[in-house]
């Protein structure tokens, strides 16, 4: 079973989604992110994927109110990302409810940091983020191109630090409802076998999901799909129920 993890991004304290990571393509779905997480959570999801897409711009943790109320008015597993680029930012976010934060530009900017964070809270509560454009690692929200390919960060995080799990994003396919790329991801599997792969971007549908799923993939991000009304709350909530028993 592929464990399915909804998306919610925040700009200003709302839910939105982005087209390739781009800003000014920011689409409002709804201005109550805790409204959105509570249907979720009734539909038998257990797991939530929190973006703060305004820290991710600012360098910064800054929707850390919207989490704390997600995280105290839920019983969802939280991970939240977006901003994190020190260890006060760390702490506000595991203060706030999260129980797992992923770092992207921070693992590429400042390794030394992202390392103390695997040793401090343990290789389960630290996820990577790797969003690639092509091969190449993308950093600050997208928006700047980092020089690393995604089989070196890998190398240096899964294989020589211990990680167990990795959120990859092809960010050209992220927002497009296009397809997700099965064969990244079924690269990544094939490199390291154990890993914990969680597939992100370009999820249409539940057919996309099966694939992922046929593809040995544990774990997939989908947002704009069900926003879009691509995915219905019956076929989550089918999917949950058939594959739970």
């Amino acid at each position: 079973m592929i464990e399915l993890i909804p998306a919610i991004d925040i700009i200003d304290g709302k839910c939105v989604r982005l087209s390739q990571g781009d800003y000014e393509s920011k689409k409002v779905y709804n201005e109550n992110p805790l409204e959105v997480a509570k249907r979720f959570e009734s539909w038998g999801i257990r797991r939530l994927h929190m973006v703060d897409l305004d820290g991710a711009a600012s360098r910064h943790i800054v929707n850390y109110k919207v989490l704390e109320q997600v995280a105290s008015h839920t019983s969802l597993v939280i991970d939240f990302g977006g901003g994190l680029k020190s260890d006060e930012d760390l702490r506000i976010a595991f203060e706030c409810g999260a129980w797992m934060v992923t770092g992207g530009s921070i693992a590429v900017r400042d390794p030394e940091v992202f390392e103390g964070w695997i040793g401090r809270y343990g290789p389960d509560r630290i996820i990577l983020g790797a969003d690639v454009r092509g091969k190449e690692v993308a950093i600050s929200g997208w928006r700047d191109k980092s020089g690393v390919e995604w089989t070196a960060l890998l190398e240096k995080y899964v294989g020589g630090k211990g990680l167990t799990k990795v959120i990859c994003t092809d960010i050209s396919r992220d927002g497009m409802l296009e397809g997700c790329n099965v064969s990244l991801y079924r690269e990544m599997l094939a490199a390291y076998p154990g890993l914990y792969l969680i597939a992100s971007g370009g999820i249409s549908c539940m057919k996309d999901i099966r694939e992922l799923e046929e593809a040995g993939v544990p774990a997939v991000i989908f947002g704009k799909a069900f926003y879009e009304g691509r995915i219905s709350p019956e076929e989550i909530q089918t999917y949950i129920s058939t594959t739970s028993c």
